[in-house]
């Protein structure tokens, strides 16, 4: 089949284009008898560029699909189509005027705004994958390469705050400071990192593994939980906080938003 008899749907955009591509692929999904071609145009910035591509829709039959927020593009795109006989789909602009109608509210016309919030979906994925991989010193490497490094004995919510600062977008890796385990050099090596220190109460901590053991259907005189074992742990771990000279937080009584809020606050100046 030629191109000119092809059906055709231009996209164009003063963004991207991934809204209208998205909506043009989903309805072209339910005409299955014939393959649809979609041509998309992005990043639009003059109304020449309309007026061609609306030429280029009107020589083999097509139509378009518009996501356009600067209001001279939009009132090129509307005029020169209506004037040509060129049917344009307005993806945005009813939601916009409906927006606009039911709240009172003026929008930004800011193009790519769509697009700003996909690469903070991604890199929010991309660093709860960092968390899981780098998680209870699992790798020394992500401590060199994460945003922000836990490090604290057994059971002071290392995991967790991990998890919920990467889904604030923060690559965070965590490691466990046991007294028989010789902390990696990559955990002292200098970069602009922030290592935090978590530290809790030991009548607190004694309290969580007791029933951590339980859980687990383990014997709760365990030498994990027992008074002395914690004691000494918790001036291990302080020691080499200590050394770090990185800021500690005691998480005893705290949750894990706040604690995570925090350390979002030392970590700011950073970046």
């Amino acid at each position: 089949m030629s191109e000119q008899r092809q059906k055709m749907i231009f996209v164009c955009s003063d963004a991207v284009g991934e809204t209208a591509e998205a909506v043009a692929r989903a309805t072209a999904r339910q005409f299955a008898t014939e393959q649809v071609k979609i041509k998309r145009y992005g990043n639009i910035k003059h109304e020449e560029e309309i007026r061609s591509i609306i030429q280029e829709a009107l020589q083999v039959g097509g139509f378009i699909a518009y996501t356009l927020v600067q209001p001279e593009l939009r009132e090129t795109m509307r005029d020169e189509t209506i004037r040509l006989g060129v049917r344009a789909v307005d993806v945005m602009g009813p939601m916009m005027q409906a927006f606009i109608d039911t709240f009172n509210d003026s929008p930004k016309y800011k193009p790519g705004l769509l697009h700003e919030m996909d690469e903070s979906y991604y890199r929010k994925i991309e660093a709860i994958e960092f968390a899981v991989k780098y998680d209870d010193g699992k790798d020394a490497r992500g401590l060199l390469q994460a945003q922000v490094v836990l490090v604290g004995v057994s059971r002071t919510s290392k995991t967790p705050l991990s998890i919920y600062l990467a889904h604030k977008g923060i690559k965070t890796a965590n490691y466990p400071l046991t007294i028989e385990v010789k902390p990696p050099q990559e955990l002292f090596a200098v970069s602009n990192r922030l290592v935090v220190g978590l530290t809790m109460q030991t009548e607190r901590l004694l309290k969580i593994r007791t029933e951590r053991l339980k859980a687990l259907g383990l014997p709760s005189q365990a030498n994990y939980a027992s008074m002395d074992r914690i004691e000494k742990e918790l001036q291990f771990a302080s020691d080499i906080m200590h050394k770090l000279k990185c800021p500690i937080i005691d998480v005893s009584e705290k949750a894990i938003e706040e604690t995570a809020g925090l350390i979002m606050e030392l970590l700011a100046p950073r970046y």
